[in-house]
């Protein structure tokens, strides 16, 4: 049973519904470790479906973490494998949502253009990567993609600040184009993390939450990178002030031990969908016990490690310093850095914030003298991206970027020699 907490319901639905609790714990499983917790979890019950009303206490217990951890009124939880299945799940759910309403009207979903939301046929028509669209002959009907909030790039002539509202009100104008009453959801990453880890302007966040809630449009914020302290607070939606209606984690869930993936209901969207019949959909491996156990011993090591105080106040600012002297760079135009991730822009002039041609050529020779140097970074157009792991230390970050300018000096030489 658990202690100190009412039980949880397994809806017809498969959506495990649980009850915030400050100070209670549950049934002492957290307090093992990661290995010893996957291993007895392997010998108690290796595996059990939660179809049918049913469900395996490791699946209880991680729905009660994830009520507690994430923003106020998520308080329901679906499972799945991968982010793509937590979105590819999404979309079914907010237009059942929408259908049990008696508007079924509202089914287009408004992403960004670079967004990154899965590679299932649902999840990669809801990002915004054309050579992922051109290989699958895609778009799905009913999705759509506006510009990004990336200021560096599209915000010429205006103040961080002008160019989120700007970026805010291309959903905003979106939607009018389209009619309200055939929108269903706007879905974005609070950074883009795929995307060439773009990180929105403080005005953007705030404009889109009141577009949505003025249209009648539900708030999807995908979580699948920057949540469990990737940007220094639990989730994005801390760090930017958001309040989901749904939201999709996985990753920093199990740290990547496991396979598993979540979607973390609003209780209004419960409360309509409780309305609306059985939910036919699932996975064989939704709520896997051995996924869960492990993933419930990886919350207890972030929180035992203060790691997400760590990345906000210590090891966050201190890569954001090491970082800076970088600008200086002849190659470098921009740095984007929040908490435990950044990206790197490479250009060939900063004044004119023009870009290599053709792009993409660059940024791959920047990763292979990153390689070259044992460092590890991902070409996204020309910029170089990184997301360290949460435990890194100062003297890595140390190791880290200087081995980055090297790589950097390398690249600035083959460019000359050209």
């Amino acid at each position: 049973m658990l202690m100190g907490y009412t039980s949880p319901t397994l809806t017809a639905n498969g959506i495990l519904t649980a009850w915030r609790h400050s100070g209670a714990r549950t049934s002492g499983m957290v307090e093992k470790n990661l290995p010893t917790q996957l291993t007895e979890q392997m010998v108690r019950m290796p595996f059990y479906n939660t179809f049918f009303s049913s469900t395996t206490m490791p699946a209880v217990e991680l729905s009660q973490t994830l009520a507690e951890l994430t923003p106020d009124g998520l308080n329901h939880v679906f499972y799945a494998s991968s982010g793509s299945e937590a979105n590819d799940t999404i979309v079914r759910m907010v237009r059942h949502y929408w259908n049990t309403l008696g508007k079924p009207g509202k089914k287009t979903f408004i992403s960004r253009e670079y967004a990154y939301h899965g590679s299932t046929m649902a999840a990669a028509s809801l990002g915004g990567m054309d050579g992922m669209h051109r290989q699958a002959d895609l778009l799905l009907p009913g999705f759509t993609h506006v510009m990004p909030p990336y200021h560096y790039v599209y915000g010429e002539g205006l103040s961080p600040e002008e160019f989120g509202l700007v970026a805010a009100r291309a959903v905003e104008n979106r939607i009018i184009a389209l009619g309200a009453e055939n929108v269903a959801a706007f879905i974005g990453e609070p950074v883009m993390g795929a995307g060439g880890v773009i990180i929105p302007p403080q005005t953007y966040w705030p404009e889109i939450q009141r577009i949505c809630r003025e249209h009648d449009i539900l708030l999807i914020v995908d979580e699948v990178i920057c949540g469990f302290g990737r940007t220094g607070s639990w989730f994005g939606s801390d760090s930017f002030g958001i309040k989901p209606d749904l939201m999709p984690v996985a990753k920093g869930l199990t740290s990547g031990y496991l396979p598993l993936s979540a979607v973390v209901l609003h209780d209004h969207i419960v409360d309509v969908l409780r309305h609306g019949g059985e939910f036919q959909h699932g996975f064989t491996y939704s709520g896997h016990p051995v996924s869960t156990a492990v993933a419930i011993a990886n919350i207890e090591i972030i929180r035992k490690e203060n790691l997400v105080d760590k990345v906000h106040g210590k090891t966050g600012p201190y890569l954001a310093r090491k970082l800076a002297p970088l600008r200086d760079h002849p190659i470098v135009g921009e740095i984007r850095h929040l908490g435990m991730f950044g990206a790197i822009e490479l250009l060939p002039d900063k004044m004119t914030r023009a870009l290599f041609q053709p792009v993409g050529e660059v940024g791959a020779m920047g990763r292979n003298n990153c390689y070259a140097e044992g460092l590890i970074m991902r070409p996204v157009r020309d910029s170089l991206v990184f997301s360290p792991p949460l435990i890194i230390t100062p003297a890595q970050i140390d190791e880290m970027v200087d081995k980055l300018e090297r790589a950097f000096d390398a690249t600035w030489s083959q460019l000359q020699a050209r």
